[in-house]
């Protein structure tokens, strides 16, 4: 526990609505605003500025000044490096601030803002930071009167797109590897939280990122969103969102100037868990626990069950009895665990899922319903369906709320088999003692990301993406360079 009066410091703590562009806050040119609410109890955050095409075109025109002058990306490697790790630095002494934004405006628990979203993001930017000049380039094997040479070189203007779910973290996902590439970048983050990604373009500043570099807009994808995929001097654009929306993005890359288009997008991700499982009590544990964290607001939510038959009843029941510790609470009370949905759209979103999943013959064993409704704040309680099948809408589609479905199998091969029925392939995971059973399953489930005898764990090492329609090319790793970079060939005759 950090000891901290979240409370009285929500009180206080000055928000800044202004965009961010060419290294200072200013206004829409529109002079529009929107309303920043606050999922935890309904209060009014801040006006934001609703940025639109003048915006966007003023934002791109300092990012690409910026790197047309190599203020940034002539810098040495080794002096972004210092630069990036500086702004690391300054995340973690203002982790308090950094973590109340992010739960005063999406509603995750400050015990997690705090131990998950500002740690992570800011060792994202450390670790991006780091790596830079570590990276080599190539000598081609060429003739002997030939010398060619292998590089890569920033693409030039980044712009990126960010969801409201995770808004930090998805953020320093793209700012770590775009900035450490030496590129300029243009950040829109979502309407319904973009108060931490404001902040970080201050901190990124004071760290020593020129202006022009980093620029933040703040608005409605329909209006900078749009403008930025269809921006003929954007070079590239990075997505994380809906796949809905990332097919938009993609299409606007198309008809504008062929930039380069990366999406991280939905997931229906199916968590197996066979009769020989090694540990149940940890495959309960991290079935409930990894549904239910973030409000269930995860794109790799582990939202379906698939449970050997023979054990399901024992499964169920030790979930059952773990599932009233995720009852929700105040976000700002550290001993709380599940906090609240994000707005009114979402929450109208899951209750739907909800009541057409009591529709359509499933089991509701717990949960279903608002909660904490006095709070004046978004909660939905815990929820949990057994006897789904895999025609439900449940069982089909992204809820993006804390709604387990739970699908009982007899055939590990038909359980697969369903588990690649979606258009989705983000993650997935098996639980089992036999290990060459683990390996022929996890080669079988067409997922980006396969868990065995776990869920959720990783780290900033590993690359994270999806199949399908879960997106094209990966967060994290050295991986990331590759969406950011261009490869150069130089051949020289000797």
């Amino acid at each position: 526990m950090s000891g901290t009066d979240w409370p009285a410091y929500a009180a206080r703590l000055e928000i800044k609505g202004s965009a961010f562009i060419g290294g200072e806050r200013c206004d829409a040119r529109s002079g529009l605003r929107f309303d920043c609410m606050s999922p935890v109890d309904g209060r009014k955050l801040a006006e934001v500025a609703r940025c639109g095409v003048a915006d966007v075109d003023a934002a791109v025109a300092a990012a690409r000044a910026a790197f047309e002058d190599r203020r940034w990306a002539g810098k040495a490697p080794a002096e972004r490096k210092r630069v990036l790790v500086r702004f690391a630095d300054l995340m973690l002494q203002h982790r308090d601030e950094l973590a109340l934004l992010e739960t005063l405006d999406m509603g995750k628990p400050i015990r997690y803002s705090l131990s998950v979203d500002v740690q992570l993001a800011q060792n994202c930017i450390r670790w991006y930071g780091e790596a830079v000049d570590k990276i080599y380039d190539q000598v081609a094997p060429s003739p002997e009167d030939s010398l060619a040479l292998v590089t890569r070189e920033p693409v030039g203007v980044v712009a990126a797109i960010i969801p409201w779910n995770y808004p930090m973290l998805m953020a320093a996902w793209k700012i770590g590897p775009a900035l450490a590439a030496g590129n300029s970048l243009v950040l829109k983050p979502s309407e319904k939280a973009p108060l931490s990604a404001l902040r970080l373009a201050e901190l990124a500043l004071e760290a020593g990122v020129p202006p022009g570099v980093f620029n933040v807009l703040p608005g409605f994808g329909i209006e900078a969103g749009r403008a930025l995929g269809l921006h003929m001097d954007v070079d590239c654009i990075a997505f994380t969102g809906s796949t809905r929306t990332g097919k938009q993005i993609v299409q606007m890359a198309g008809q504008s100037n062929l930039k380069r288009a990366w999406t991280e997008l939905g997931g229906k991700s199916a968590n197996i868990v066979c009769a020989d499982c090694p540990d149940l009590d940890a495959a309960v544990s991290a079935a409930i626990g990894s549904i239910y964290f973030n409000q269930g607001e995860s794109c790799n939510a582990p939202s379906r069950l698939f449970v050997e038959a023979s054990i399901k009843d024992a499964f169920l029941e030790r979930a059952l009895a773990l599932v009233p510790r995720f009852a929700p609470g105040d976000p700002l009370d550290e001993k709380t665990v599940m906090g609240a949905i994000v707005d009114q759209v979402q929450m109208k979103s899951v209750l739907g899922y909800i009541e057409s999943g009591k529709e359509e013959g499933a089991r509701l064993l717990a949960g279903g319903a608002a909660a904490r409704e006095e709070s004046g704040g978004l909660y939905v309680a815990p929820t949990l369906f057994d006897g789904v099948r895999q025609d439900m809408r449940i069982a089909r589609e992204e809820i993006f709320g804390p709604v387990l479905s739970v699908l009982a199998f007899t055939d590990l091969d038909e359980a697969v088999r369903q588990a690649n029925a979606t258009p989705y392939g983000l993650a997935a995971a098996v639980w089992t003692a036999d290990m060459s059973r683990a390996i022929r399953t996890a080669r079988a489930l067409r997922a980006g990301t396969v868990h065995v005898n776990q869920y959720d764990n990783d780290d900033i090492t590993v690359p994270f993406g999806g199949y399908k329609q879960s997106g094209n090319g990966r967060d994290k790793s050295l991986h990331a360079f590759d969406k950011y970079t261009e490869l150069k060939t130089t051949w020289i005759q000797v």
